[in-house]
């Protein structure tokens, strides 16, 4: 668990989860309540307009019986009994529109004009009306309903009921309000339950950041430890995977321009011995001056290849480097290697053995060349005197194979791993040669024509190194 982390701020990402949850929250509770609402009070209207009109249907057969035989103490006695509840108001009129019979004599007596009334015109004119208004001569809600008395044909009056909705809306008013306090105390449930969401999510994602901002600082190598066992645990595990390799490609940095300016410095040092030595008078004795110029010579030689060398690694490693893409054959190919450094392996006493199938490949000739040659050389450097190197080259698959083995002292477990690292050698004080770049770049250029190349060896006796290239398809 890394300990260098500041003091977590979920101001903004934690903010904006936190709202978020909540604003969806009351959005569909609220939503869901007014819903509930809406249909609890469709449902009372409904029943309510379904009982007038049982009601209604009912009573005015009754009326109908008593003004066909204008009976009209019937029809009163009909009002009285019928509208007698506090909450129902009963009308009957005539075709006209006068007023024949009312539960409410009191209060119709002030009225002088029912054609004002909601539903007396629809009736007159035999329709059925329903719907809200206002009371007669009040400003309570009302449902009313108002039907057209008729026998066979003959319109014999208006029959109006309506019931008042005063403890309908008192009764409704407290389901509001029950309702609106249950839908604030789930919004705020679910604002603590959003809150220890938000931080579960917002704290990793802040921890991530401060991590990323602290790798961008160049602090490589440190850990950090999230456990959430979903996506974020896996994107922990995928930076401190960078973490670990960025620390180990600073590793490599800092190797490389140690092993750069080491292998820079002895050159020139021994070119500018040299150059001292002759500047205090060794050019007038002419053996010594030609050694010292041939001194000059091979040192600058080495410079120079030691900076090519880089130049193509640098340029392979940064895939701007353009291959040639020829068909050539491979048997071809490893005899002009032979060639090359025939004379080398003849003044130490090495010979070569060659079984080379002759398969077709597609690349650069000339890059391949200097992979085997660099494995050559390598090779030769650490083959024994009169000892023997075999090359041998065959088809497998879609591949091309081929295995330079030497017999010399072999490479140790620990050495294997690094032979291809560049700068890397396997004798600790560099009394060799070479730079430690030959390796590297030949498996650069095996790599860029989409092979690989690797190396096995038994400590006493010898390695072979395996190069396996693509064949040309058919």
């Amino acid at each position: 668990m890394i300990g260098w982390l500041p003091r977590i701020n979920y101001n903004s990402i934690y903010a904006r989860l936190l709202a978020t949850y909540v604003l969806l929250t009351a959005l569909g509770t609220s939503l869901m309540a007014g819903y509930i609402l809406w249909s609890f009070h469709t449902y009372f209207i409904r029943t309510r307009q379904a009982d007038l009109e049982s009601w209604t249907t009912a009573l005015s057969e009754s009326v109908a019986d008593a003004l066909e035989e204008q009976d009209l103490k019937r029809v009163e006695l009909l009002v009285k009994r019928y509208g007698s509840a506090q909450s129902v108001t009963l009308r009957v009129f005539d075709q006209q529109a006068r007023l024949l019979a009312t539960s409410d004599p009191k209060l119709d007596q002030q009225v002088k004009d029912w054609y004002q009334v909601a539903g007396i015109r629809e009736g007159l004119e035999k329709h059925t009306a329903q719907g809200f208004a206002k009371g007669v001569l009040s400003n309570e809600d009302r449902l009313y309903i108002v039907k057209a008395i008729s026998r066979n044909g003959q319109m014999l009056g208006v029959l109006r009921m309506s019931i008042t909705l005063e403890q309908y809306q008192r009764q409704f008013a407290r389901v509001i309000w029950s309702v609106l306090g249950t839908l604030v105390l789930v919004i705020v449930l679910c604002a603590l339950i959003s809150a220890r969401l938000a931080r579960s999510l917002s704290k990793p994602i802040e921890t991530m950041r401060n991590f990323a901002i602290h790798l961008g600082r160049g602090h490589f190598g440190d850990k950090l430890v999230i456990h959430q066992n979903n996506e974020l645990d896996q994107l922990a595990g995928e930076l401190n995977r960078m973490s670990t390799r960025l620390a180990s490609l600073d590793q490599e940095r800092r190797a490389f321009l140690a092993n750069v300016s080491h292998e820079l410095r002895t050159p020139i040092s021994n070119v500018q011995v040299t150059v001292e030595a002759l500047k205090s008078g060794a050019y007038e004795e002419p053996e010594l001056f030609a050694r010292f110029c041939q001194t000059i010579e091979n040192e600058i030689t080495r410079l120079s290849q030691l900076i090519h060398d880089l130049l193509d690694l640098g340029r392979l490693e940064a895939g701007i480097t353009q291959l040639k893409q020829q068909t050539f054959s491979l048997c071809d190919l490893v005899g002009r290697a032979v060639n090359a450094i025939e004379p080398r392996m003849q003044s130490v006493g090495i010979s070569v053995k060659i079984n080379v199938a002759d398969l077709s490949l597609q690349g650069d000739p000339d890059r391949l060349l200097q992979v085997f040659l660099n494995v050559l050389d390598n090779a030769i450097k650490h083959s024994l005197p009169n000892s023997q190197v075999l090359i041998s080259g065959y088809k497998d698959g879609k591949q091309a194979v081929v295995k330079i083995q030497d017999q010399g002292s072999g490479i140790s477990e620990s050495d294997l791993p690094r032979i291809f690292e560049q700068f890397y050698t396997t004798d600790p004080s560099r009394k060799g040669s070479g730079s430690g770049l030959g390796l590297a770049l030949a498996k650069r250029i095996v790599e860029a024509h989409h092979g690989s190349i690797t190396a096995s060896s038994i400590l006493g006796h010898g390695a072979t190194f395996t190069i396996c290239l693509p064949l040309t398809a058919q």
